[in-house]
């Protein structure tokens, strides 16, 4: 395989890899930058993430063999049979788009990508409130059954959108479950506008809410 035929199959690798993890990185974006209602834009990409993450390890994987082989055969050729008594040979300096170094960087660079949803928690800061006095009988908890959350950056995502509101007590989220379960004075808020809140903040859509207590 060519130079050339091995960046494209490099790159192909890395869009794989951004295309893979997209899904959580677009949440995190939309929270960082305050950009309401984008976070599951890129949700439809989910079910493809296996695929895509399996190809990212293929091309990759392949990428590395290739180099290790032409390395090993550049070493292993004699090159000098056919070069006169006495004269030198000056072998060209391969570029760095064809270096170790380059694919190393690409790898890693990969393998931040895939295993982003697993560290994503780091970019969502927890919520500075001031304590909130509220008497028992203000207190309620209910829950939001959501559609759109697909990975640990999604339901980051709509627990800081819960948590910054002034009334909300305490709040939790599971994308596996679809879930987000939350504490509230009522005299203050309802759950009919928190479930607006996150659908604004996030772009996910509230199936359902429910007062549970």
């Amino acid at each position: 395989m060519n130079s050339n035929s091995n960046k494209q199959l490099i790159g192909a690798g890395v869009i794989a890899a951004i295309a893979s993890s997209l899904c959580c990185v677009v949440p995190v974006i939309a929270a960082v930058a305050s950009v309401s209602g984008i976070a599951a834009s890129a949700s439809w990409l989910e079910p493809a993430r296996p695929y895509l993450i399996w190809f990212t390890v293929v091309v990759l994987g392949f990428a590395w063999y290739q180099h290790i082989k032409n390395k090993r055969s550049e070493i292993e050729c004699d090159c000098d049979d056919d070069v006169p008594a006495g004269a030198s040979v000056k072998k060209g300096k391969p570029s760095f788009f064809q270096s170790s170094k380059f694919l190393g960087i690409v790898t890693a660079f990969s393998v931040l990508m895939l295993a982003f949803p697993l560290y994503s928690e780091v970019f969502f800061s927890e919520s500075e409130k001031t304590t909130i006095v509220v008497g028992e009988e203000n207190i309620a908890e209910g829950r939001l059954e959501i559609k759109g959350m697909t990975c640990t950056g999604c339901e980051h995502h709509v627990t800081k959108s819960l948590a910054d509101h002034e009334a909300v007590i305490e709040a939790n989220s599971s994308y596996t479950e679809g879930l987000a379960m939350v504490k509230f004075d009522k005299s203050r808020t309802t759950l009919a506008e928190l479930s607006e809140i996150v659908e604004e903040e996030t772009g996910y859509t509230v199936i359902s809410q429910e007062i549970i207590n």
